[in-house]
């Protein structure tokens, strides 16, 4: 058995890495409120634009617009969404597993990769795939315009034809202690082919003007929910993993305080033995 010394140690520690965890929850709850309703504010007319897209590309001449350009896929690239720090849970395992998984599929020779967070980043990294750019250390200071920045370069990769389709792997946020992993193709854009194309429509400006001006804008906006949604999830994966680790150093702290009460009582004990043990001895 431990002495009372290690145990008070140990007992010390464990309050000391308690106030952290709670800290860090504390932390993570405010951020990750402010990040939902950001997320929330976004989803409408993100919702809205996509149908809007999806509404007109049945009537619209892929011709007009390379990013409606449909090729056979030869290579593909991959925007994996990430965090920068850890202590957040399987928040990094789930959507690095994922996107690994669809990549080795494919086949990694086959694979460009733009990697959002440090994590991505650095696992990728370490095994040699081919990353065309990542960004880091932009999280705390997020705005459309990193969107627009990550979004310029990505649509860039596609037009040049140094790929035939875009995939993003990140997470969706449902609620603060769900959140899902998806995969969705960024680009080419699709329709669902059982749509009916028969339906007239009026379009004002003319329909190639509106699909030059919305398109653009629609993969902007694609990309600031992908990085909103993450970053909600990130802060609600964090608050959760926090909170487990301080009810189990609440629950680590009582069954050391049992531990030292037990040896404290067992040291009495043997004390008084001891004690009692002489003074016997004394008198014979």
């Amino acid at each position: 058995m431990a002495n009372l010394k290690d145990i008070r140690d140990r007992i010390k520690s464990v309050k000391s890495i308690q106030k952290v965890t709670k800290a860090m929850k504390m932390v993570s709850a405010a951020k990750m409120r402010r990040a939902q309703e950001r997320m929330e504010e976004s989803r409408p007319y993100s919702q809205s634009l996509q149908d809007v897209i999806h509404h007109i590309l049945p009537d619209v001449d892929r011709e007009t617009l390379p990013l409606l350009d449909v090729r056979e896929i030869k290579r593909k690239a991959y925007v994996v969404v990430s965090a920068d720090r850890g202590l957040s849970g399987s928040f990094n395992a789930n959507v690095l597993k994922e996107a690994q998984n669809e990549i080795d599929t494919f086949g990694k020779e086959n694979i460009d990769l733009f990697c959002i967070g440090k994590k991505a980043r650095d696992h990728f990294k370490r095994r040699e795939y081919n990353i065309i750019e990542s960004h880091v250390d932009f999280w705390a200071e997020m705005e459309f315009d990193s969107a627009m920045m990550i979004g310029r370069s990505i649509i860039d990769h596609f037009v040049s034809g140094k790929v035939d389709e875009i995939h993003v792997v990140y997470n969706y946020f449902i609620n603060v202690g769900q959140q899902e992993v998806k995969s969705e193709v960024l680009l080419p854009l699709v329709y669902d082919e059982n749509e009916s194309k028969t339906t007239d429509r009026l379009y004002e400006p003319s329909k190639d003007a509106l699909v030059q001006s919305l398109i653009p804008r629609h993969l902007n906006v694609q990309m600031w929910k992908y990085l909103l949604e993450s970053y909600a999830s990130e802060q609600a994966a964090r608050m959760m993993a926090m909170e487990n680790a301080t009810t189990n150093a609440q629950d680590m702290i009582k069954d050391l305080t049992l531990q030292f009460n037990k040896a404290r009582q067992a040291a009495i004990t043997t004390e008084m033995l001891e004690i009692v043990s002489g003074a016997e001895a004394l008198t014979e």
